[in-house]
């Protein structure tokens, strides 16, 4: 899927989202919205869709 050696982190931010310094040094930024998630929840929710992501990527069913 990656080619090459690449490095990627995620940053979950607080109620308030991320401070700028955190933005500045963002080369890309997501969303899951404007709800606030706890943060385990939140992992949850970006493990699934980077799963989901990789399955229709594969051309693998992702639904049943």
């Amino acid at each position: 899927m990656l080619r090459g050696s690449s490095d990627i982190a995620f940053v979950i931010g607080g109620s308030d989202g991320v401070s700028d310094e955190v933005r500045a040094r963002a080369d890309e930024m997501l969303s899951f919205g404007r709800i606030t998630l706890p943060h385990n929840l939140a992992r949850v929710v970006l493990l699934e869709q980077i799963y989901r992501a990789c399955k229709i990527s594969r051309g693998e069913p992702y639904h049943k």
